[in-house]
């Protein structure tokens, strides 16, 4: 059975709304959220960028049922990966049997920040394989070394682990990415609703696995209202292929969108107060063989958003 969940948008929302909307999430009848982790927003006009994990710290206290899951952090340069395994750690202690770390491989606009070099996307990946299997390395308690080719831990033990500890999925949205994340992870998190890449997946080592899979959206009481706030909030839905993990600043995000039409921006995100459309743009998910899927609604009308998914869309999903 299919579940949904919501989008928290750290780009967008202030950690006090984000918060907010994870309860209102719970109220109206989602079963999840992710959680996007950014020291940078995408562009300025998104105009936030929280630090995440204190504000999954929030989140655990003010929800009861909300499971809730980072969607997605990068545990190879901003973050070491022990620090994200005692913070995940943590974060499931908060909310036993309620946390998920999605993981990735991160996008230069959020790791440059420290001066470290970018690598290409293949070193990415065996870095990401060595992260988790460091991360599961301490979650095995007791007093760990790791000596690999990208990490070292010199005597690190976590002793607050979580029971039972939390599962972790792998963001990936590209052929080999997919393929690695039915090798290492627990689950799959992707933005591409296509059949393929969910084949591709199970046949990896992905079979049964959870798919987590998220649309986009913009509610606002108007088609014409809801176009113009994707077309500002986010125009970089319509980059494709790499760009998106190779720009390292919002003002080239914002150079790379320019050209990009509101009409271009209305084919990617579905906009406007059409239930049926939103139903649609669940539906692509959901038929390319996702279990889990998650919406993201661009924008300020949060609240009327909530208020639409809990009498007119839900429903038609159960």
């Amino acid at each position: 059975m299919t579940e949904f969940g919501y989008a928290l948008s750290s780009e967008e929302h202030p950690a006090p709304d984000l918060v907010r909307y994870a309860q209102m999430a719970e109220q109206s009848g989602f079963s999840f959220c992710l959680i996007s982790d950014h020291f940078l927003p995408w562009l300025d006009t998104q105009g936030q960028a929280p630090f995440a994990w204190t504000t999954i710290g929030a989140i655990a206290q003010a929800t009861r049922t909300l499971r809730l899951g980072t969607g997605v952090t990068c545990p190879l340069i901003r973050y070491h990966p022990a620090i994200v395994a005692q913070a995940a750690a943590t974060a499931a202690s908060l909310m036993p049997g309620r946390f998920f770390l999605g993981v990735g491989s991160g996008e230069r606009l959020n790791e440059h920040i420290l001066g470290s070099h970018w690598p290409e996307v293949n070193i990415r990946h065996d870095m990401l394989i060595e992260a988790i299997d460091l991360i599961r390395t301490l979650w095995q308690g007791d007093m760990q070394s790791f000596y690999g080719d990208y990490f070292t831990v010199e005597n690190a033990q976590i002793y607050s682990l979580p029971s039972p500890l939390p599962p972790i999925y792998v963001g990936a949205s590209g052929q080999d990415a997919v393929e690695l994340a039915g090798q290492i992870g627990d689950g799959l998190i992707s933005t591409a609703p296509e059949k393929e890449l969910v084949q591709a997946f199970e046949q990896a080592g992905g079979q049964g696995k959870p798919r987590y899979g998220q649309t986009t959206v913009c509610y606002a009481p108007s088609e014409a209202e809801a176009r113009k706030i994707a077309h500002q909030c986010w125009p970089e839905a319509v980059l494709g292929g790499q760009l998106s993990q190779e720009i390292a600043l919002p003002q080239d995000f914002a150079a790379a969108s320019a050209s990009i039409s509101e009409e271009q921006v209305a084919e990617v995100i579905t906009c406007g107060p059409d239930p049926a459309r939103h139903l649609q743009s669940i539906t692509q998910f959901v038929d390319a063989g996702y279990d889990h899927v998650y919406v993201h609604n661009v924008g300020p009308h949060q609240e009327g958003f909530f208020e639409l998914y809990q009498r007119e869309v839900l429903p038609k999903l159960s």
